[in-house]
């Protein structure tokens, strides 16, 4: 690996994104109370040290109007070119049933004008039910819309390997899928990232440290923290997760392997576990959520830019999780855990 990996990825010929993308699901419930004053605020300091894509959706609470209200800062504070420099990767997830040109065209029109931009650098759809077959109608007025220039990508969000061929198949351009995608979750390395590879689709990557549970603060633990502890959906969530995997104490052993890689680097858990899966093949970037106004770790999260992992890093990273259950057997593909 390179000593120092490429802060941005080109999704697009004119998409470039930062590789720690700031991951806005905790604005719609479930991580605490979100002041719209102070979000502002920290996702100006975001933007100030380089943190300048946003990962969000239509259904996550007020984002898309948080991402509005902080364009409008950014231009009034500091003009037309750093307003240039923002990604906004939204997502539309319309309730499964009969889909019409004119269902979508208000959806986009909503996100719009709510993002306050004129075109959607990147429109990821995400379908709940498979055995409703309007998710092609919805992926077809999509492609006519980016087609229009309204939308400049369309991207997908947890589709699995079996759908992503179809759409395909169908003639229908997708530059990316977002999926679930850590130390823990490895089943993108199964179908997916090979099929990606092959038809120039890139990852972009969630849950890469657990909602926070890869991290120094649950090393040594001797019991599972209790659910009050567990206080924001994203923990609860891959709590859940390790005991698929797992279960409590093989995860930490896998967090005191991380802990001597991150001492050798002086680097945190977090940073091991992101590199580990930033340095995977196809991955474009790690979606890494921010709890704006509420907590910092943007200068933990630069760390990730500053080290590399050696082979026998991967080597002791994956010793230990050959002795953890295989989630592609227990879950299904990417996405499966939603359907």
């Amino acid at each position: 690996m390179n000593d120092m990996i490429k802060r941005s990825y080109q999704l697009a010929p004119d998409l470039t994104i930062y590789r720690m993308v700031n991951g806005m699901w905790q604005v719609a419930g479930g991580h605490g109370y979100i002041d719209h004053e102070l979000a502002i605020a920290d996702m100006m300091r975001y933007h100030d040290a380089g943190f300048t894509s946003w990962d969000l959706a239509d259904i996550y609470g007020p984002a898309e109007d948080v991402i509005g209200q902080f364009r409008h800062e950014v231009l009034r504070l500091k003009g037309e070119e750093e307003l240039k420099r923002i990604q906004a990767l939204t997502k539309w997830v319309p309730h499964p049933g009969r889909i019409t040109r004119s269902m979508v065209n208000e959806n986009i029109q909503r996100s719009l004008r709510r993002m306050n931009v004129d075109s959607i650098d990147l429109l990821q759809f995400h379908w709940w039910d498979y055995n409703n077959p309007y998710y092609m109608d919805a992926l077809k007025y999509l492609s006519d819309i980016r087609d229009e220039g309204v939308i400049k990508h369309i991207g997908l969000t947890n589709f699995d390997t079996e759908h992503i061929q179809i759409i395909i198949d169908s003639d229908i351009r997708v530059v990316s899928n977002q999926v679930q995608y850590s130390i823990i979750d490895r089943r993108p390395e199964m179908k997916m990232i090979p099929f990606c590879l092959e038809h120039n689709i890139s990852i972009l990557a969630y849950g890469s440290i657990c909602g926070g549970l890869l991290s120094d603060r649950y090393l040594g633990r001797t019991q599972p923290p209790s659910i009050a502890e567990l206080n924001t959906s994203s923990l609860r969530k891959y709590r859940k997760m390790i005991e698929a995997w797992g279960g409590w104490n093989l995860f930490q052993e896998l967090l005191s392997t991380l802990n001597g890689i991150a001492q050798k680097y002086k680097v945190s858990i977090a940073n091991v576990a992101t590199r580990y899966i930033l340095d995977k093949a196809g991955v474009a970037g790690v979606i890494i959520g921010v709890r704006l106004g509420i907590t910092d770790h943007r200068n933990n999260n630069a760390q990730i830019f500053n080290f590399s992992l050696d082979k026998s890093d991967y080597y002791d990273i994956d010793a230990v999780c050959k002795k953890s259950n295989d989630l592609f057997e227990v879950i299904g593909d990417c996405g499966d855990e939603y359907r």
